[in-house]
């Protein structure tokens, strides 16, 4: 399987996302953008594409980010769906792909970084890629916005802070606003970027102190999203067929 990743800055880095693809031998590419690498012309020779994160929106600008070029990626967003491809997008992806369908990307209730946890919706609890998730699983979240509904989505999880958390477009295009991915190396990476913030904040009831986020196993939500993708890819690969 060959799996292409557009990443935005060093420290909205893959983790989970990458040691899955590196743990099945999938053929791995990149988009570092932060780098000035360039998005790919075409998408044939992609079977997956994962969008991360980023402190920008699918508003930000050339002039305010020059490394960042929210209409091409939306462009390469809607060249994958409509060839067919698996699509995955963590937060700031989550809300291109909505924006590449037609779909304004909003701003959560809340602020939230740090591991709280999700609960599934009917659709969610329904779905068979997440339903082995349970009803509430700790997860990673690192935002303050979230993706825009189009009218055949489905919001798979919720919290009360987001209310949009994972949310289906296609069977095989999903927008995650939590972050599964993280790892002690990714949360380090994530920390250093926001330290004076984190460890200063008191107006967000939503956003946790740097130890207390260090202070998480994240093996478990590592492994739910493991199984996911494997049942992603096992769905792909029948309709590739």
């Amino acid at each position: 399987m060959n799996v292409h990743f557009v990443q935005h800055e060093v420290f909205e880095a893959p983790g989970a996302y990458l040691d899955w693809a590196k743990q099945r031998k999938h053929n791995v590419t990149f988009s570092k953008v932060y780098e000035n690498q360039p998005l790919p012309d075409t998408v044939d020779h992609m079977d997956l594409l994962i969008v991360m994160g980023g402190p920008q929106s699918p508003n930000t600008t050339r002039d305010e980010c020059p490394h960042f070029d929210a209409i091409g990626e939306k462009a390469l967003i809607r060249k994958a769906v409509h060839a067919g491809k698996a699509v995955i997008g963590v937060c700031l992806g989550s809300q291109l792909i909505g924006e590449a369908l037609g779909a304004r990307y909003d701003h959560s209730p809340e602020k939230e970084i740090g591991v709280f946890s999700i609960q599934l919706t009917t659709d969610g609890l329904k779905d068979e890629k997440i339903n082995h998730f349970g009803a509430n699983l700790p997860v990673g979240h690192w935002h303050n916005d979230m993706p825009g509904l189009t009218s055949q989505s489905k919001i798979l999880a919720t919290t009360v802070g987001c209310p949009r958390q994972i949310v289906a477009y296609h069977n095989l295009v999903y927008g995650f606003q939590c972050h599964m991915e993280l790892t002690p190396a990714v949360i380090e990476l994530l920390i250093a970027e926001e330290l004076d913030f984190l460890t200063n904040n008191t107006a967000y009831r939503y956003v946790q102190k740097p130890d207390e986020i260090r202070s998480y196993d994240l093996h478990e939500m590592n492994e739910m999203l493991f199984r996911f993708l494997d049942k992603l890819e096992t769905e792909y690969l029948f309709y590739k067929r």
